[in-house]
């Protein structure tokens, strides 16, 4: 299994760790197995923390596409191109995730150290949880989303496409029959306690959570 990383920013750089060990687990022996791919026009160094970087144009089919770039709009951007091209999309799921009951996640998904998914979840495609952050039962989750650091998903929540949550942000647990929901494109931000819903496209602070005044 050969593993390529689109990006060579921050983020990719933490899960390029997670890719070797995936691609060794397959029977990978060179580092030269994982890889990065750098956007389009960007100057970039021969290799970086011992892999390769390798411009799409270069790069040999057998190389599955992992998206490791936390904005959402341009991990949808790169997501399709990789579609259009007929590039595989595939995930890293740490060793020391958890899955705790029955869930569903789709494409593209990378799932760091120490994060957790509780029962009866449904996430969409391409969606990033970092170390320690959690998703508890009965949420549903969009395409694209992004979970920073140590975030809190209690259960019954609905969170749209596009949503970015801040390192330590809290949500609170909705209900049956009315979950917590954050719209589409919406901003959690870093230590947020979000209790009540977050509108779309919205950006929201502190705590109790409140939109964010631009003035």
């Amino acid at each position: 299994m050969k593993i390529a990383i689109c990006g060579t920013g921050g983020f990719s750089r933490e899960v390029a760790p997670l890719a070797w060990e995936t691609a060794r687990a397959a029977g990978a022996r060179s580092p030269d197995a994982v890889c990065f791919v750098p956007k389009d026009g960007e100057a970039y160094e021969p290799t970086v923390n011992g892999h390769p970087v390798i411009p799409l144009a270069d790069l040999l089919e057998d190389f599955g596409i992992v998206v490791a770039i936390a904005e959402a709009a341009i991990r949808r951007r790169v997501d399709a191109e990789m579609r259009a091209l007929g590039r595989p999309l595939v995930s890293l799921i740490a060793p020391t995730a958890l899955r705790r009951g029955p869930c569903d996640v789709g494409e593209g998904a990378i799932l760091c150290d120490h994060t957790t998914l509780t029962a009866d979840v449904r996430i969409g495609r391409q969606f990033h949880a970092n170390i320690y952050s959690y998703v508890a039962h009965d949420c549903v989750i969009g395409d694209f989303v992004t979970l920073a650091p140590r975030v809190c998903i209690n259960g019954n929540t609905v969170i749209e496409d596009d949503v970015y949550v801040g390192t330590g942000a809290i949500l609170r647990q909705g209900t049956p029959d009315k979950p917590l929901r954050i719209g589409k494109g919406a901003v959690i931000g870093m230590g947020a306690v979000v209790t009540k819903d977050v509108a779309p496209g919205e950006t929201v602070v502190g705590n109790p959570a409140r939109p964010l005044d631009r003035r």
